[in-house]
């Protein structure tokens, strides 16, 4: 299989956002976030004091209690209102005419969309850096962090190329695909995503079969989790069954597009399949 050249390492990055100025020159000092990612991205960034509102899904930090302001998809907009916030950091789920209103009313809203790529992850969390003035720190997690994906791609540049399932829900079944930043995790490991012709996540067991993965990783989602790991521990004629490849692996480090996060769970994908470092 040919592999994706690595991308070097990020003395500086090219962060492509037309819309990213912040107050007059100096750091938002009130942030509303609308996705838990980007509260934990603020606190990775010790900037949790410029946070004013979260979602009911962020992860509250004990230095400081912040307003709920939204759930996952529906923000309260009087509240935000009230708040009186520098700028809203809204996702690609924030509801279009929650943007709209917010805006209409004269509050900077920024919209972070869902990264393709690694290398889309660190630009986001670069660029919340300079939002919030840890522009500095921003830039020297982001080049620790590829420091080690380019020493764990170096590892693995030489291996055999394996096939890997990695699953991200349960009824229906949906894969990781391409144009995902958690696509990179396959990549990156010198592996192949047998989900890699798709556009769509959703698949069926049988294409599961066909495809006899080497591996399979399932994402948490609870007790859904275990089970799906007992079912494909019925079907003896997976390579990942046979072997005994198949893995829980951390949703909330996983799942969610920050750097830090990122490295830690390609870490553990990589001592998993290749016995690596932790």
């Amino acid at each position: 299989m040919a592999r994706r050249p690595i991308l070097p390492l990020l003395v500086a990055v090219v962060v492509t956002f037309a819309t990213a100025t912040t107050l007059q020159g100096q750091p938002y000092t009130r942030i509303v976030s609308l996705a838990p990612s980007f509260t934990k991205s603020i606190d990775h960034l010790d900037a949790w004091d410029h946070l004013i509102g979260r979602t009911s899904f962020c992860q509250d930090n004990d230095s400081k209690e912040v307003e709920v302001v939204a759930s996952a998809v529906k923000a309260n907009i009087e509240k935000i209102i009230s708040l009186k916030p520098d700028v809203v950091l809204a996702s690609g789920l924030t509801h279009p005419k929650d943007i709209e209103l917010l805006r209409k009313v004269g509050i900077k809203v920024e919209v972070i969309y869902s990264p393709k790529s690694f290398q889309e992850v660190c630009d986001q969390f670069i660029q919340i850096g300079e939002w919030t003035g840890k522009s500095e720190q921003a830039r020297a997690i982001v080049n620790e962090c590829w420091k080690t994906v380019e020493e764990i791609t170096r590892e693995n540049a030489s291996r055999p190329s394996k096939k890997v399932f990695f699953q991200v829900g349960a009824n229906p079944i949906f894969s990781v695909v391409p144009n995902t930043f958690m696509d990179d995790f396959i990549t990156l490991l010198g592996a192949e995503n047998i989900a890699g012709q798709l556009t769509g996540g959703t698949v069926t067991r049988e294409f599961v079969i066909a495809n006899n993965p080497d591996y399979i990783f399932i994402a948490t989602m609870g007790i859904v989790g275990e089970e799906e790991v007992k079912i494909w521990k019925k079907y003896p004629n997976l390579t990942a069954t046979r072997q005994g490849h198949i893995y829980i692996i951390d949703a909330d480090k996983a799942c969610q597009p920050i750097p830090s996060y990122f490295v830690e769970t390609l870490q553990e994908m990589n001592r998993l399949m290749w016995g690596g470092k932790k």
